[in-house]
């Protein structure tokens, strides 16, 4: 997998937005080629064309990239695929009709029909290269061999990962723990599997998946795989990378103290809240038109205060007044305090578009400016819940290290959790991003953060 920004993309992935940026740019400046004939050259270098092409390129790549088509693990079947594809050609054409309306000085050389006859000509040649690259994830030779070394939890969960995901070229070809309790009975197991799997199958991967490693690995049969060009990984390694989550089960406090990462620099920290205090004060200059009519929404729908003021826990423990748009019934508590969930009946139909649009959450912008949260962190608990989930989630107390933040890794990848089980997985996440907390992984998680409202997703 490729590391970009702290976060891992397969290799096949980022191939694939390669090869389609090379297709896209390449259709268009073949179609400025027919319209403008020998010319082309020079007309391109004439009143910024050929920067003008690759603004169009980048266009349709962001439409593709909105419709989650380098994310296939989202996508239901090749025949979505072809669909979005046809929707990302046709919000290309509007697009491109906008712009040359809008600025018509934005045609090249006064020819808008250069853009139509490149996406004319991307329609058919983007459809065949998918079809090409489906071809080529599901041929042996671009993918792996894998064999998983265990049976338990952990080994079971790397399996259905890597089964579920097509795109990773990753093929299990067995997995197996012994059961038996003797350790010199459990590592001649292992040794004797090895030895067939190094006779029979051309692996490409090995993943130590064990509940207890100490004393049980066959680490002879493994350098021998480890020196013939196999990668030996562990799978907390592994899991991290596929999934963005430090799983709980395999932290110990040792992992904090000497792995990469978990670096908390003051002059980072500054920086990041410096960045997120422009940034909010940015978004309420912005919003401040659109505040009456938000007012107005919420006070038509339902009778009760415009806003709504719930204590949270923030940096090292201390509490705080968050503030938001009400987006519920006033006596939505009157049972005691208790988490959201998924269509809450709670939630008025004017709250509901609220948090779909995340602008419930815009007068956190304020909370932000006061240094209570920042623009990326963890999502701030209530001290309602704090005690339960520290006590049943270990190294959760951590999450306090920093502020918590209006978006988060954690809500980009996993959305709302409504149980202790959810909290356990959004925890994960948190802890992965405290390890690889960065500005460039803040500016990513902000990115994805557009995505993730614009497609109304991770909102209860």
């Amino acid at each position: 997998m490729i590391r970009f920004l702290n976060v891992y993309f397969p290799v096949r992935t980022v191939f694939l937005l390669l090869c389609e940026a090379f297709i896209v740019g390449g259709c268009f400046a073949l179609s400025a080629w027919v319209v403008l004939g020998q010319d082309t050259w020079l007309v391109l270098n004439y009143e910024y064309g050929g920067l003008k092409l690759l603004g169009v390129t980048a266009m349709s790549l962001m439409f593709s990239y909105y419709f989650d088509l380098y994310e296939p693990q989202l996508i239901s079947g090749r025949e979505e695929i072809y669909f979005r594809l046809l929707l990302v050609l046709g919000f290309d054409c509007f697009a491109v009709w906008l712009l040359l309306l809008a600025f018509p000085e934005a045609q090249i050389f006064g020819q808008g029909r250069v853009y139509v006859l490149g996406i004319a000509v991307l329609t058919p040649v983007l459809i065949l290269w998918r079809r090409v690259y489906e071809w080529m994830l599901s041929h042996p030779m671009f993918r792996e061999q894998v064999y998983v070394l265990g049976g338990g939890p952990q080994a079971a969960a790397i399996v259905e990962t890597i089964r579920s995901r097509r795109d990773l070229g990753m093929d299990v070809v067995d997995w197996a723990e012994s059961t038996t309790e003797d350790e010199t009975i459990r590592r001649s197991a292992w040794t004797t599997e090895l030895k067939r799997l190094e006779k029979n199958v051309a692996l490409s991967r090995i993943i130590i998946a064990l509940e207890n490693e100490r004393g049980e690995l066959p680490i002879q049969e493994l350098l021998n795989f480890r020196f013939r060009g196999v990668v030996v990984e562990d799978a907390l390694a592994i899991v991290e990378r596929l999934t963005g989550r430090l799983p709980l089960d395999g932290l110990r406090p040792s992992t904090f103290l000497y792995s990469e990462g978990f670096r908390l620099r003051r002059s980072m920290q500054v920086a990041r809240q410096f960045i997120s205090v422009v940034a909010a004060a940015t978004g309420l200059l912005v919003f401040a038109p659109f505040f009456p009519l938000v007012a107005l929404a919420v006070k038509l729908s339902s009778s009760g205060p415009l806003f709504f003021r719930q204590t949270r826990v923030g940096l090292r423990g201390a509490h705080f007044q968050v503030v938001k748009f009400r987006t519920m019934r006033t006596d939505a508590e009157a049972a005691g305090a208790k988490w959201a969930v998924k269509n809450d009946p709670r939630v008025t139909r004017v709250g509901m578009f609220l948090r779909k649009t995340r602008l419930d959450e815009v007068p956190q912008l304020w909370n932000v400016i006061k240094g209570d949260m920042g623009f990326v962190g963890p999502r701030p608990e209530r001290p309602e819940f704090t005690p339960m989930l520290a006590e049943n989630l270990p190294f959760y107390e951590l999450r306090h290290l920093i502020r918590p933040g209006l978006t988060g890794w954690a809500q980009i990848r996993y959305g709302y959790g409504a149980t202790l089980e959810q909290a356990r997985v959004k925890l994960e996440y948190d802890l992965y991003y405290l390890k690889h907390m960065t500005l460039g992984l803040d500016l990513f998680i902000m990115f994805e953060t557009i995505k993730t409202i614009v497609r109304r997703r991770g909102s209860q």
